[in-house]
């Protein structure tokens, strides 16, 4: 087996990476809603991860192949946050909640305590600064998720499984963002290797607590092959990496926000969940926050 002796690549382009992170908020908007549709099937976490993990890492296997599992030049200490936050345990944290809480407010929770997460590690660990514009922006996704507790008090539909889970399946989303940041592998070697490890890790659960996958329906097994293996397990992740590679991990983070908006609205006309005043306030507020703390609006 070859190994590779430089996995560092060029830096893409700003533009590429603006790209990577519109591609990664339409796509993680469809993942929310999928993965709360699978809810209503035979389908479990266990079942999803099959899938998620699954299809990229057949996909992938060249690449996952050529540069190792354990890539040289990459130390234990950024390969376990990348593949725990973005894989294995960041899957089954997140469709647990999503299996008990409505896609909308669930959106709202995790995709705004995402670039929070982000930004207070950058800021506490690597000494990053954000300008007034950057911390405006913050404020702003502090407020929306602000505003769906406030109506979780009223019936949001936000569970106490969602208020736990979600939050923590942010900070080990954020723990991978710094860790692929720093590991100088590029988006199609990381995307690889993460979905290596996390169908690997998964088996054991599937060994212990069986699966549903080949008892279920290609009615239920569709929708969940598109949107959990080929747009999240695969395109999503090279495309958040190719953005994290462009942008940085705190301002790539910070296009995350945007999904509660479109998980938000797609929850009432797709899935028929009722979604509310508070909800769609909530959801807004937090896309302009987002619009702010990308970084867009910053002085050069």
């Amino acid at each position: 087996m070859a190994l590779v002796t430089d996995i560092h690549t060029d830096t893409p382009s700003q533009a590429t990476g603006y790209a990577g992170a519109v591609v990664t908020v339409l796509i993680w908007a469809a993942w929310m809603l999928a993965t709360r549709q699978s809810a209503a099937t035979s389908l479990n976490s266990i079942d999803i991860g099959l899938i998620r993990f699954g299809i990229p890492a057949l996909v992938l296997a060249p690449v996952w192949w050529r540069t190792g599992l354990l890539p040289r030049g990459v130390p234990l200490r950024i390969l376990l946050p990348m593949v725990a936050g973005s894989g294995i345990v960041f899957l089954h944290v997140a469709a647990t909640a999503l299996q008990v809480t409505p896609a909308g407010p669930a959106a709202i929770l995790l995709g705004g305590a995402m670039p929070l997460a982000t930004a207070l590690i950058g800021i506490l660990l690597f000494g990053e600064r954000p300008d007034r514009m950057r911390l405006l922006g913050l404020s702003g996704i502090v407020a929306g998720v602000a505003i769906l507790l406030a109506g979780s008090l009223t019936g949001s539909g936000m569970t106490l499984g969602g208020l736990v889970l979600l939050p923590l399946g942010a900070l080990l989303w954020a723990g991978f963002t710094h860790a692929f940041r720093r590991s100088g592998l590029s988006a199609l070697q990381g995307a690889a290797i993460i979905a290596a490890w996390s169908f690997l890790l998964n088996l054991p659960l599937v060994a212990v607590f069986g699966q549903h996958v080949t008892q279920a329906s290609l009615a239920e097994l569709l929708p969940q092959v598109l949107s959990q293996g080929i747009l999240s397990g695969l395109v999503a992740t090279l495309a958040y990496g190719t953005a994290i590679r462009a942008l940085g991990g705190s301002q790539a983070a910070a296009f995350t926000a945007l999904t509660p908006v479109l998980a938000t609205l797609g929850s009432g006309y797709l899935l028929g969940e009722p979604v509310g005043l508070t909800a769609l306030l909530a959801a807004l507020v937090t896309g302009a926050g987002v619009a702010l703390s990308t970084g867009i609006l910053s002085k050069a």
